[in-house]
């Protein structure tokens, strides 16, 4: 008979807009295990697997803290209550975890108080396009919203059975009937329980133990403080929603998004659990995206299966059209779903797909290797340049009025790279070669049509390296010490490292503005590279990884987003 081996939840702290999707094994009546389901409308020999969610409530009312919010909250801040700021982000654990963000917190007194004096509606003005609710419910136009809870969590009625059971000052409110529930901003500071059991399919009586397992508080989803456009000096300008106005111009993001195969509690192991877990950083990283809401949006790090179940569709809920280009292997696991690589989406009302390319750096090495590498070195030299490193290139054209332009003979072209490059510090010669592989691809690009580039991606290269040296000088100086890492020998002559593409880094353009008021900005660049002091924060690394380049001949930056 088919019967319920283990229960438990990948993640012990629920956090609002989040689905939990319980791990449930199942001995099958051949005595097989497995963790397939089993429903109603599809029994195993006559029986099924019935599953309920619930909300318990205690007599005692708790609060999380805005901070750390697997932690109870024993303090608010007075401030915000006066200012009308949402009460979720007015409490604290403890008067150092008070103390500690209170530079950052005053922030928030600052904003409302300013969006009050400019238009008298604080609270949707600072917090209307983020996590805003005072419970700390996601932005609604999310697909795991709260309000639409009801339908995501199993039951097409609005509304469960009032109190289930009571004990101990303790009400149980059933909040869903799937296997799948995703907490709202009711359930902030609560319990869940969560129920399973095998029913009979003709009598619809349980059979056998209902097997339970309780999850702790549930929190809010943790917002971003918003960042805002920072116009160049006399360059273009911006509306209310910090986006630029000016005609022909247009917004790019470029974001390594962390795969989930590289997420480890041993490499991250500063952050909580709860915060590595993938339903988490999911919705986190779609608001976030959204919030921006960039034209042309470059991601790393995708997974095949997450750009095909998650992103494509979210982002085509926005208006975006997605490519992808995944990597041509994976070293880390055997499960193909797991491969990640490069993906740009577009608006769709700005752009339309004209052509794709895609490069494969293993393609390149293997041509490389045949034509210039010893017949006796040919293995040691595939096993160091093959590393399954991509580029996704998209040719786009621009739309006016969502139309494209009239005139064939004045198309308004855009070429869009993005790529990943190698991350290892040993193999500085892959890196330059990978990159220079990349650049020679884009320079044939140009010879075939006059057409501004845009370079984006994760480089794996700080600012004043080779591969950032090329990109954005458009040679390698032949003293540089990142040459003298070449055991194939395929940087020679030096003289070939070099490009014709006018690149330059989007955030040195920040650099010659000199209007008031930019000095706190420019203070978050690097003075000898111009390039921001950091894209990547770890517990081993703080520094610039991650580039957007363009070509200063046809292309011109008017604004950038704030820097942290």
């Amino acid at each position: 008979m088919l019967s319920v081996v283990r229960v438990h939840l990948p993640s012990e702290i629920p956090i609002v807009g989040c689905e939990l999707t319980p791990y449930v094994l199942l001995r099958r009546p051949d005595k097989s295990v497995s963790t397939d389901d089993v429903p109603e409308t599809s029994p195993l020999d006559g029986h099924f697997l019935r599953y309920k969610w619930y909300r318990v409530q205690s007599d005692k009312k708790v609060a999380v803290c805005s901070i750390h919010p697997s932690e109870q909250a024993t303090l608010q801040c007075l401030g915000c209550v006066k200012a009308k700021i949402p009460l979720s982000k007015s409490y604290h654990c403890t008067t150092k975890c008070f103390s500690d963000a209170w530079q950052h917190h005053r922030v928030l007194h600052d904003r409302a108080a300013s969006a009050l004096n400019e238009n008298g509606n604080e609270e949707e003005e600072v917090f209307g396009r983020f996590n805003s609710t005072g419970s700390g419910a996601i932005n609604s136009s999310l697909s795991a919203s709260a309000s639409s809870a009801s339908l995501a969590n199993g039951s097409a009625t609005p509304l469960y059975p009032a109190a289930v059971t009571q004990r101990s000052g303790e009400t149980w409110f059933e909040v869903g009937r799937s296997k799948t529930y995703t907490p709202t901003a009711d359930d902030v500071g609560h319990v869940l329980k969560f129920e399973c059991v095998v029913v009979d399919a003709e009598t619809k009586l349980p059979v056998g133990p209902v097997n339970t397992i309780l999850t702790s508080r549930v929190i809010p989803a943790p917002s971003p403080i918003p960042r805002r456009q920072i116009r160049v000096d006399g360059m273009g300008h911006l509306d209310v929603d910090g986006r630029m106005t000016t005609s022909g111009t247009f917004t790019v993001l470029s974001y390594n998004i962390l795969s989930e195969a590289y997420v480890s509690n041993d490499l991250y192991n500063y952050c909580p659990s709860w915060a590595l877990s993938w339903p988490y950083r999911r919705q986190n990283l779609l608001r976030e995206i959204v919030g921006y809401r960039a034209d042309i949006i470059c991601l790393q790090e995708v997974q095949s299966d997450h750009y095909d179940d998650f992103f494509s569709p979210e982002l085509d809920k926005h208006g975006y059209y997605g490519l992808y280009k995944r990597k041509t292997n994976e070293v880390y696991s055997s499960n193909t779903n797991t491969i990640d690589g490069c993906a740009t989406f577009f608006r769709r009302d700005r752009f339309s797909h004209v052509k794709k390319y895609e490069v494969e750096f293993n393609k390149a090495a293997q041509s490389l290797t045949e034509a210039t590498i010893p017949t006796t070195q040919k293995k040691s030299a595939l096993n160091r340049l093959v590393k399954d490193n991509v580029a996704l290139i998209v040719v786009l054209e621009a739309k006016v009025n969502n139309q494209p332009f009239d005139n064939p003979g004045k198309r308004q072209l855009l070429c869009v790279a993005n790529t990943h490059v190698n991350v290892s510090q040993d193999l500085k010669d892959v890196k330059l070669w990978q990159v220079h592989t990349l650049l020679k691809g884009l320079e044939k690009i140009a010879a075939s049509a006059d057409i501004p580039m845009l370079v984006c991606g994760d480089f794996n290269s700080v600012p004043g390296s080779a591969p950032h040296a090329l990109l954005a000088m458009g040679k390698v100086d032949p003293s540089h010490p990142d040459l003298a890492v070449d055991p194939l020998n395929i940087l020679r002559p030096h003289s070939k490292l070099v490009h014709q593409l006018p690149l330059v880094s989007a955030y040195s353009s920040f650099a010659r503005t000199v209007s008031l008021g930019y000095d706190q900005h420019k203070r978050r660049l690097d003075g000898g590279t111009n390039e921001p002091l950091f894209t990547n924060v770890t517990r081993d690394f703080i520094g610039t990884l991650d580039y957007i380049f363009y070509t200063a001949d046809s292309l011109v930056v008017e604004s950038h987003s704030s820097l942290s």
